[in-house]
Protein backbone atom coordinates (compact mmCIF):
# COMPACT_ATOMS: atom_id res chain seq x y z
CA UNK A 1 0.00 0.00 0.00
CA UNK A 2 1.42 3.45 -0.88
CA UNK A 3 2.39 5.62 2.10
CA UNK A 4 -0.33 8.22 1.38
CA UNK A 5 -3.06 5.58 1.22
CA UNK A 6 -1.80 4.04 4.44
CA UNK A 7 -1.86 7.36 6.26
CA UNK A 8 -5.36 8.12 4.93
CA UNK A 9 -6.57 4.74 6.15
CA UNK A 10 -5.05 5.41 9.58
CA UNK A 11 -6.74 8.81 9.73
CA UNK A 12 -10.14 7.28 8.97
CA UNK A 13 -9.59 4.72 11.71
CA UNK A 14 -9.01 7.40 14.34
CA UNK A 15 -12.61 7.65 15.54
CA UNK A 16 -11.79 7.75 19.23
CA UNK A 17 -9.15 9.16 21.53
CA UNK A 18 -7.84 5.68 22.29
CA UNK A 19 -7.47 4.69 18.63
CA UNK A 20 -5.89 8.01 17.81
CA UNK A 21 -3.36 7.64 20.60
CA UNK A 22 -2.50 4.07 19.71
CA UNK A 23 -2.09 4.76 16.00
CA UNK A 24 0.09 7.77 16.64
CA UNK A 25 2.35 5.56 18.75
CA UNK A 26 2.52 2.98 15.97
CA UNK A 27 3.03 5.48 13.13
CA UNK A 28 6.87 5.43 13.31
CA UNK A 29 6.78 1.66 13.11
CA UNK A 30 4.54 1.69 10.02
CA UNK A 31 6.93 4.08 8.30
CA UNK A 32 10.06 2.14 9.30
CA UNK A 33 8.60 -1.07 7.93
CA UNK A 34 7.69 0.63 4.68
CA UNK A 35 11.19 2.07 4.33
CA UNK A 36 12.73 -1.35 5.03
CA UNK A 37 10.38 -3.03 2.57
CA UNK A 38 8.85 -5.27 5.24
CA UNK A 39 5.23 -6.31 5.65
CA UNK A 40 3.57 -4.98 8.78
CA UNK A 41 2.07 -7.79 10.90
CA UNK A 42 -1.69 -8.20 10.75
CA UNK A 43 -3.85 -7.39 13.79
CA UNK A 44 -4.09 -11.09 14.61
CA UNK A 45 -0.32 -11.52 14.30
CA UNK A 46 0.24 -8.49 16.54
CA UNK A 47 -2.05 -9.96 19.19
CA UNK A 48 -0.19 -13.27 19.11
CA UNK A 49 3.18 -11.54 19.35
CA UNK A 50 2.11 -9.50 22.36
CA UNK A 51 0.44 -12.52 23.96
CA UNK A 52 3.67 -14.50 23.81
CA UNK A 53 5.54 -11.60 25.40
CA UNK A 54 2.93 -11.38 28.15
CA UNK A 55 3.17 -15.10 28.86
CA UNK A 56 6.92 -14.81 29.39
CA UNK A 57 6.52 -11.77 31.66
CA UNK A 58 3.94 -13.60 33.76
CA UNK A 59 6.35 -16.41 34.64
CA UNK A 60 7.84 -15.60 38.03
CA UNK A 61 11.61 -15.73 37.54
CA UNK A 62 12.32 -13.29 40.36
CA UNK A 63 15.54 -13.77 42.28
CA UNK A 64 16.31 -15.39 44.66
CA UNK A 65 13.83 -18.17 43.79
CA UNK A 66 13.12 -18.09 40.04
CA UNK A 67 10.66 -20.57 38.52
CA UNK A 68 13.15 -22.01 36.06
CA UNK A 69 10.96 -25.00 35.28
CA UNK A 70 8.15 -22.87 33.86
CA UNK A 71 10.45 -20.50 31.97
CA UNK A 72 12.38 -23.43 30.49
CA UNK A 73 9.20 -25.19 29.36
CA UNK A 74 7.90 -21.97 27.80
CA UNK A 75 11.12 -21.21 25.90
CA UNK A 76 11.46 -24.78 24.66
CA UNK A 77 7.89 -24.63 23.37
CA UNK A 78 8.78 -21.45 21.47
CA UNK A 79 11.87 -23.12 20.03
CA UNK A 80 9.81 -26.11 18.95
CA UNK A 81 7.29 -23.86 17.19
CA UNK A 82 10.20 -22.35 15.21
CA UNK A 83 11.90 -25.70 14.49
CA UNK A 84 15.04 -24.57 16.30
CA UNK A 85 17.48 -27.04 17.77
CA UNK A 86 17.51 -26.88 21.57
CA UNK A 87 19.35 -28.18 24.59
CA UNK A 88 19.21 -27.51 28.31
CA UNK A 89 22.50 -27.56 30.23
CA UNK A 90 22.93 -27.36 33.99
CA UNK A 91 26.53 -26.45 34.75
CA UNK A 92 25.21 -25.98 38.29
CA UNK A 93 22.30 -28.16 39.37
CA UNK A 94 18.99 -26.32 39.32
CA UNK A 95 20.26 -23.45 37.15
CA UNK A 96 19.44 -24.25 33.52
CA UNK A 97 21.13 -22.63 30.54
CA UNK A 98 18.91 -22.93 27.46
CA UNK A 99 20.69 -23.02 24.12
CA UNK A 100 18.78 -22.71 20.85
CA UNK A 101 20.33 -23.05 17.42
CA UNK A 102 19.36 -22.06 13.91
CA UNK A 103 21.95 -23.91 11.80
CA UNK A 104 23.66 -21.99 9.03
CA UNK A 105 24.29 -23.28 5.53
CA UNK A 106 28.07 -22.83 5.86
CA UNK A 107 29.25 -24.55 9.03
CA UNK A 108 32.85 -23.49 8.36
CA UNK A 109 31.91 -19.91 9.27
CA UNK A 110 32.04 -18.86 12.96
CA UNK A 111 28.64 -18.47 14.59
CA UNK A 112 26.64 -15.66 16.19
CA UNK A 113 25.39 -15.69 19.82
CA UNK A 114 22.41 -13.66 21.01
CA UNK A 115 22.34 -13.69 24.82
CA UNK A 116 19.55 -12.86 27.26
CA UNK A 117 18.76 -13.74 30.86
CA UNK A 118 15.60 -15.30 32.26
CA UNK A 119 15.90 -13.99 35.82
CA UNK A 120 14.61 -10.63 37.03
CA UNK A 121 15.20 -8.55 40.16
CA UNK A 122 12.72 -8.43 43.09
CA UNK A 123 9.99 -5.81 43.30
CA UNK A 124 7.69 -4.11 45.81
CA UNK A 125 4.13 -4.79 44.61
CA UNK A 126 2.65 -1.96 46.71
CA UNK A 127 4.80 0.56 44.84
CA UNK A 128 3.49 -0.50 41.41
CA UNK A 129 0.45 0.89 39.64
CA UNK A 130 -0.21 -2.53 38.08
CA UNK A 131 0.83 -6.02 39.28
CA UNK A 132 4.55 -6.58 38.50
CA UNK A 133 3.86 -10.05 37.07
CA UNK A 134 0.56 -9.20 35.40
CA UNK A 135 1.84 -7.94 32.02
CA UNK A 136 -1.01 -5.40 32.07
CA UNK A 137 -1.43 -3.19 28.99
CA UNK A 138 -2.80 0.31 29.57
CA UNK A 139 -4.66 2.53 27.11
CA UNK A 140 -1.40 3.98 25.82
CA UNK A 141 -0.09 0.56 24.86
CA UNK A 142 2.41 0.35 27.73
CA UNK A 143 3.09 -3.23 28.86
CA UNK A 144 3.84 -3.28 32.60
CA UNK A 145 5.91 -6.06 34.11
CA UNK A 146 9.17 -6.88 35.77
CA UNK A 147 11.48 -7.81 32.92
CA UNK A 148 9.68 -5.76 30.28
CA UNK A 149 12.90 -3.77 29.85
CA UNK A 150 15.42 -5.98 31.65
CA UNK A 151 15.40 -8.20 29.66
CA UNK A 152 12.61 -10.63 28.83
CA UNK A 153 11.59 -8.31 26.02
CA UNK A 154 14.91 -8.90 24.25
CA UNK A 155 14.73 -12.69 24.52
CA UNK A 156 11.28 -12.69 22.95
CA UNK A 157 12.28 -10.15 20.29
CA UNK A 158 15.07 -12.49 19.20
CA UNK A 159 12.52 -15.26 18.75
CA UNK A 160 9.96 -13.08 16.98
CA UNK A 161 12.62 -11.80 14.57
CA UNK A 162 13.58 -15.38 13.76
CA UNK A 163 9.90 -16.20 13.23
CA UNK A 164 9.59 -13.42 10.66
CA UNK A 165 12.81 -14.39 8.90
CA UNK A 166 11.75 -18.02 8.65
CA UNK A 167 8.35 -17.01 7.26
CA UNK A 168 10.13 -14.93 4.62
CA UNK A 169 12.18 -17.96 3.55
CA UNK A 170 15.49 -16.52 4.75
CA UNK A 171 18.32 -19.04 5.31
CA UNK A 172 21.33 -17.96 7.39
CA UNK A 173 24.84 -18.68 6.19
CA UNK A 174 26.24 -18.59 9.71
CA UNK A 175 24.73 -20.58 12.54
CA UNK A 176 22.79 -18.49 15.03
CA UNK A 177 22.69 -19.39 18.72
CA UNK A 178 20.37 -18.00 21.40
CA UNK A 179 21.29 -18.40 25.05
CA UNK A 180 18.82 -17.90 27.89
CA UNK A 181 20.83 -17.82 31.11
CA UNK A 182 19.54 -18.16 34.68
CA UNK A 183 21.41 -15.79 36.96
CA UNK A 184 22.65 -12.57 35.37
CA UNK A 185 20.98 -10.48 38.06
CA UNK A 186 23.14 -12.11 40.75
CA UNK A 187 26.42 -12.08 38.84
CA UNK A 188 26.02 -14.67 36.10
CA UNK A 189 28.59 -16.98 37.67
CA UNK A 190 26.60 -20.20 37.24
CA UNK A 191 25.14 -19.31 33.85
CA UNK A 192 26.96 -17.21 31.28
CA UNK A 193 30.38 -17.50 32.95
CA UNK A 194 30.17 -21.28 33.12
CA UNK A 195 28.97 -21.39 29.51
CA UNK A 196 31.73 -19.08 28.27
CA UNK A 197 34.47 -21.30 29.71
CA UNK A 198 32.89 -24.62 28.74
CA UNK A 199 33.70 -27.14 26.02
CA UNK A 200 30.13 -26.62 24.81
CA UNK A 201 30.95 -23.00 24.01
CA UNK A 202 34.21 -23.93 22.29
CA UNK A 203 32.29 -26.26 20.00
CA UNK A 204 29.85 -23.45 19.16
CA UNK A 205 32.70 -21.51 17.47
CA UNK A 206 31.22 -18.10 18.33
CA UNK A 207 32.79 -14.93 16.89
CA UNK A 208 30.35 -12.21 18.01
CA UNK A 209 28.07 -11.93 21.05
CA UNK A 210 25.14 -9.56 21.26
CA UNK A 211 23.92 -8.85 24.78
CA UNK A 212 21.82 -6.31 26.68
CA UNK A 213 22.27 -2.55 26.78
CA UNK A 214 20.22 0.35 28.14
CA UNK A 215 17.10 2.15 26.88
CA UNK A 216 17.32 5.53 25.23
CA UNK A 217 15.16 8.43 26.37
CA UNK A 218 15.51 10.09 22.97
CA UNK A 219 15.26 8.94 19.35
CA UNK A 220 18.77 7.45 19.14
CA UNK A 221 19.50 3.81 19.88
CA UNK A 222 22.43 3.22 22.23
CA UNK A 223 25.32 0.85 21.43
CA UNK A 224 27.80 -0.22 24.10
CA UNK A 225 31.38 -1.34 23.41
CA UNK A 226 32.48 -1.89 27.03
CA UNK A 227 31.16 -1.74 30.57
CA UNK A 228 32.26 -0.70 34.03
CA UNK A 229 33.44 -3.40 36.41
CA UNK A 230 31.65 -3.70 39.78
CA UNK A 231 33.77 -3.47 42.92
CA UNK A 232 31.64 -4.05 46.02
CA UNK A 233 33.79 -2.73 48.83
CA UNK A 234 33.17 -3.15 52.57
CA UNK A 235 35.27 -1.03 54.93
CA UNK A 236 35.45 -1.95 58.62
CA UNK A 237 36.68 0.24 61.44
CA UNK A 238 37.68 -0.77 64.97
CA UNK A 239 38.25 1.34 68.07
CA UNK A 240 37.94 1.33 71.82
CA UNK A 241 34.35 1.57 73.10
CA UNK A 242 33.50 4.43 75.42
CA UNK A 243 30.78 6.38 77.16
CA UNK A 244 28.56 8.35 74.81
CA UNK A 245 29.52 11.60 76.55
CA UNK A 246 33.29 11.06 76.26
CA UNK A 247 35.45 12.78 73.64
CA UNK A 248 38.44 10.74 72.53
CA UNK A 249 40.44 10.04 69.40
CA UNK A 250 40.28 7.04 67.05
CA UNK A 251 36.85 5.75 67.93
CA UNK A 252 35.42 3.31 65.39
CA UNK A 253 32.81 5.80 64.22
CA UNK A 254 35.27 8.68 63.94
CA UNK A 255 37.64 6.62 61.82
CA UNK A 256 34.86 5.41 59.56
CA UNK A 257 33.51 8.95 59.10
CA UNK A 258 36.98 10.12 58.03
CA UNK A 259 36.95 7.44 55.36
CA UNK A 260 33.46 8.39 54.22
CA UNK A 261 34.53 12.03 53.96
CA UNK A 262 37.54 11.06 51.82
CA UNK A 263 35.41 8.88 49.58
CA UNK A 264 32.81 11.64 49.26
CA UNK A 265 35.46 14.09 48.06
CA UNK A 266 36.62 11.61 45.43
CA UNK A 267 33.01 10.97 44.37
CA UNK A 268 32.42 14.72 44.03
CA UNK A 269 35.52 15.10 41.83
CA UNK A 270 34.26 12.39 39.47
CA UNK A 271 30.75 13.85 39.48
CA UNK A 272 32.13 17.30 38.63
CA UNK A 273 33.80 15.86 35.51
CA UNK A 274 30.47 14.38 34.49
CA UNK A 275 28.44 17.53 35.15
CA UNK A 276 30.98 19.68 33.28
CA UNK A 277 30.67 17.43 30.24
CA UNK A 278 34.36 16.53 30.37
CA UNK A 279 33.58 12.82 30.72
CA UNK A 280 30.56 10.59 30.06
CA UNK A 281 28.87 8.37 32.63
CA UNK A 282 30.84 5.34 31.52
CA UNK A 283 34.20 7.13 31.73
CA UNK A 284 34.14 8.12 35.40
CA UNK A 285 34.62 5.97 38.50
CA UNK A 286 31.29 6.01 40.31
CA UNK A 287 31.22 5.45 44.08
CA UNK A 288 28.01 5.21 46.08
CA UNK A 289 27.53 4.28 49.72
CA UNK A 290 24.96 1.49 50.03
CA UNK A 291 24.90 0.68 53.74
CA UNK A 292 26.11 1.78 57.19
CA UNK A 293 26.32 -0.60 60.11
CA UNK A 294 27.20 0.44 63.66
CA UNK A 295 25.79 0.78 67.13
CA UNK A 296 24.83 -1.54 70.00
CA UNK A 297 21.26 -2.85 69.60
CA UNK A 298 18.73 -2.54 72.41
CA UNK A 299 15.07 -3.62 72.73
CA UNK A 300 13.99 -0.11 71.73
CA UNK A 301 16.57 0.52 69.02
CA UNK A 302 20.18 1.27 69.97
CA UNK A 303 22.06 2.03 73.17
CA UNK A 304 22.48 5.80 73.07
CA UNK A 305 25.17 6.30 75.71
CA UNK A 306 27.71 3.83 74.32
CA UNK A 307 30.16 4.46 71.50
CA UNK A 308 30.56 1.20 69.53
CA UNK A 309 33.85 -0.65 69.08
CA UNK A 310 33.07 -1.56 65.44
CA UNK A 311 31.55 0.20 62.44
CA UNK A 312 31.39 -0.62 58.76
CA UNK A 313 30.13 0.76 55.48
CA UNK A 314 29.53 -0.70 52.03
CA UNK A 315 30.23 0.97 48.70
CA UNK A 316 29.24 0.13 45.14
CA UNK A 317 32.15 1.20 42.95
CA UNK A 318 32.02 0.96 39.16
CA UNK A 319 35.37 1.02 37.39
CA UNK A 320 35.62 1.79 33.65
CA UNK A 321 38.17 -0.12 31.54
CA UNK A 322 40.06 3.13 30.96
CA UNK A 323 40.68 3.71 34.70
CA UNK A 324 44.07 3.48 36.42
CA UNK A 325 43.44 0.35 38.50
CA UNK A 326 46.70 0.50 40.49
CA UNK A 327 46.05 4.09 41.51
CA UNK A 328 42.54 3.26 42.72
CA UNK A 329 43.73 0.22 44.70
CA UNK A 330 46.42 2.38 46.33
CA UNK A 331 43.84 5.04 47.21
CA UNK A 332 41.64 2.46 48.92
CA UNK A 333 44.53 1.02 50.94
CA UNK A 334 46.17 4.30 51.94
CA UNK A 335 43.33 6.83 52.13
CA UNK A 336 39.98 5.10 52.42
CA UNK A 337 40.87 2.21 54.73
CA UNK A 338 44.38 2.74 56.15
CA UNK A 339 45.60 0.20 58.67
CA UNK A 340 47.06 3.11 60.67
CA UNK A 341 43.47 4.01 61.67
CA UNK A 342 42.62 0.43 62.67
CA UNK A 343 40.74 -0.14 59.43
CA UNK A 344 40.38 -3.17 57.17
CA UNK A 345 38.58 -3.73 53.89
CA UNK A 346 37.34 -6.55 51.70
CA UNK A 347 35.69 -6.90 48.32
CA UNK A 348 32.40 -8.77 48.12
CA UNK A 349 32.90 -8.62 44.38
CA UNK A 350 35.80 -7.31 42.35
CA UNK A 351 35.40 -7.76 38.62
CA UNK A 352 38.26 -6.86 36.35
CA UNK A 353 37.86 -4.32 33.54
CA UNK A 354 41.02 -5.75 31.93
CA UNK A 355 41.93 -9.03 30.28
CA UNK A 356 44.65 -11.40 31.48
CA UNK A 357 47.30 -9.32 29.72
CA UNK A 358 46.15 -6.10 31.40
CA UNK A 359 44.45 -4.71 28.31
CA UNK A 360 41.10 -2.88 28.69
CA UNK A 361 38.07 -5.04 27.89
CA UNK A 362 36.91 -2.92 24.97
CA UNK A 363 35.23 -3.85 21.70
CA UNK A 364 36.52 -1.87 18.74
CA UNK A 365 34.04 0.58 17.21
CA UNK A 366 35.99 1.55 14.09
CA UNK A 367 36.39 0.00 10.65
CA UNK A 368 38.65 -2.72 12.05
CA UNK A 369 35.57 -4.39 13.54
CA UNK A 370 33.11 -5.49 10.83
CA UNK A 371 30.52 -6.49 13.44
CA UNK A 372 30.23 -2.92 14.72
CA UNK A 373 29.86 -1.61 11.18
CA UNK A 374 27.26 -4.28 10.41
CA UNK A 375 25.07 -3.52 13.41
CA UNK A 376 25.15 0.20 12.68
CA UNK A 377 24.14 -0.43 9.07
CA UNK A 378 21.43 -2.89 10.09
CA UNK A 379 19.87 -0.45 12.57
CA UNK A 380 19.88 2.32 9.99
CA UNK A 381 18.38 -0.02 7.40
CA UNK A 382 15.51 -0.58 9.85
CA UNK A 383 15.06 3.21 9.91
CA UNK A 384 16.78 3.62 13.28
CA UNK A 385 19.14 6.33 14.45
CA UNK A 386 22.26 5.70 16.54
CA UNK A 387 23.95 7.76 19.22
CA UNK A 388 27.62 7.92 20.13
CA UNK A 389 29.23 4.61 21.22
CA UNK A 390 29.15 4.25 25.01
CA UNK A 391 30.58 2.39 27.99
CA UNK A 392 27.73 0.75 29.88
CA UNK A 393 27.61 1.78 33.55
CA UNK A 394 26.35 -1.57 34.81
CA UNK A 395 27.63 -5.12 34.61
CA UNK A 396 26.32 -7.67 32.11
CA UNK A 397 27.20 -11.16 30.96
CA UNK A 398 29.06 -9.62 28.01
CA UNK A 399 32.13 -9.18 30.20
CA UNK A 400 32.75 -12.93 30.29
CA UNK A 401 32.93 -13.07 26.51
CA UNK A 402 35.13 -9.99 26.23
CA UNK A 403 37.54 -11.66 28.66
CA UNK A 404 37.88 -14.43 26.07
CA UNK A 405 38.85 -11.87 23.45
CA UNK A 406 35.52 -12.02 21.62
CA UNK A 407 33.62 -9.10 20.16
CA UNK A 408 30.67 -8.32 22.44
CA UNK A 409 28.18 -5.52 21.87
CA UNK A 410 25.50 -4.28 24.25
CA UNK A 411 22.21 -3.21 22.73
CA UNK A 412 18.63 -2.66 23.88
CA UNK A 413 16.22 -1.72 21.06
CA UNK A 414 14.30 0.94 22.97
CA UNK A 415 14.03 4.62 22.05
CA UNK A 416 11.92 7.37 23.62
CA UNK A 417 11.59 5.11 26.65
CA UNK A 418 12.12 6.06 30.31
CA UNK A 419 14.93 4.21 32.11
CA UNK A 420 13.05 1.81 34.40
CA UNK A 421 15.43 -1.11 34.83
CA UNK A 422 15.09 -2.34 38.45
CA UNK A 423 12.57 0.46 39.11
CA UNK A 424 8.90 0.53 40.07
CA UNK A 425 6.36 0.39 37.21
CA UNK A 426 8.80 -1.01 34.65
CA UNK A 427 7.13 -1.02 31.23
CA UNK A 428 7.72 -1.12 27.50
CA UNK A 429 5.38 0.34 24.91
CA UNK A 430 3.94 -2.01 22.30
CA UNK A 431 5.13 0.18 19.44
CA UNK A 432 8.71 0.08 20.74
CA UNK A 433 8.45 -3.68 21.17
CA UNK A 434 7.40 -4.15 17.54
CA UNK A 435 10.13 -1.78 16.35
CA UNK A 436 12.67 -3.80 18.30
CA UNK A 437 11.61 -6.97 16.51
CA UNK A 438 12.08 -5.20 13.20
CA UNK A 439 15.57 -4.03 14.23
CA UNK A 440 16.65 -7.48 15.38
CA UNK A 441 15.37 -8.96 12.14
CA UNK A 442 17.65 -6.59 10.26
CA UNK A 443 20.62 -7.33 12.57
CA UNK A 444 20.21 -11.11 12.44
CA UNK A 445 19.95 -11.05 8.67
CA UNK A 446 23.09 -8.92 8.37
CA UNK A 447 25.14 -10.87 10.90
CA UNK A 448 24.26 -14.36 9.68
CA UNK A 449 24.80 -13.37 6.04
CA UNK A 450 28.21 -11.76 6.54
CA UNK A 451 31.04 -13.26 4.52
CA UNK A 452 34.48 -11.81 5.31
CA UNK A 453 36.53 -10.34 2.46
CA UNK A 454 38.38 -12.94 0.45
CA UNK A 455 35.66 -15.57 0.63
CA UNK A 456 32.95 -16.31 -1.89
CA UNK A 457 29.49 -14.99 -1.10
CA UNK A 458 27.46 -11.82 -1.07
CA UNK A 459 29.05 -8.58 -0.08
CA UNK A 460 27.77 -6.40 2.75
CA UNK A 461 26.37 -3.96 0.19
CA UNK A 462 24.02 -6.68 -1.07
CA UNK A 463 22.42 -7.29 2.33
Amino acid sequence: MPVIELLESMEKACNSHYHNQSLLLLLPLFLSLLVAGLAYPTQNEQSQIISRFQQYLQINTTQPSPDYQSSTQFLLSQANSLSLESQVIEFVKGKPVILLKWPGSDLSLPSILLNSHMDVVPFEPSKWTHPPLGAYIDEGGNIFGRGSQDMKSVGMQYLEAIRRLKLSGFQPKRSLYLSFVPDEEIGGYDGAKKLAYSDVFKDMNVEIVLDEGLPSTDENYRLFYAETAPWWLVIKSNGAPGHGAKLYDNSAMENLLKSIESISRFRASQFDLLKAGLKSKGDVISVNIVFLKAGTPSPTGFVMNLQPSEAEAGFDIRVPPTADIESLEKRIEEEWAPASRNMTFEFKQKATPHDDLGRPLITATDGSNPWWTLIEEAIKKANGKIGKPEILTGATDARYYRQLGLTAIGFLPMTNTPFLLHDHNEFLNKAEYFKGINVYESIIKAYTSYIPPGRDGVSRDEL
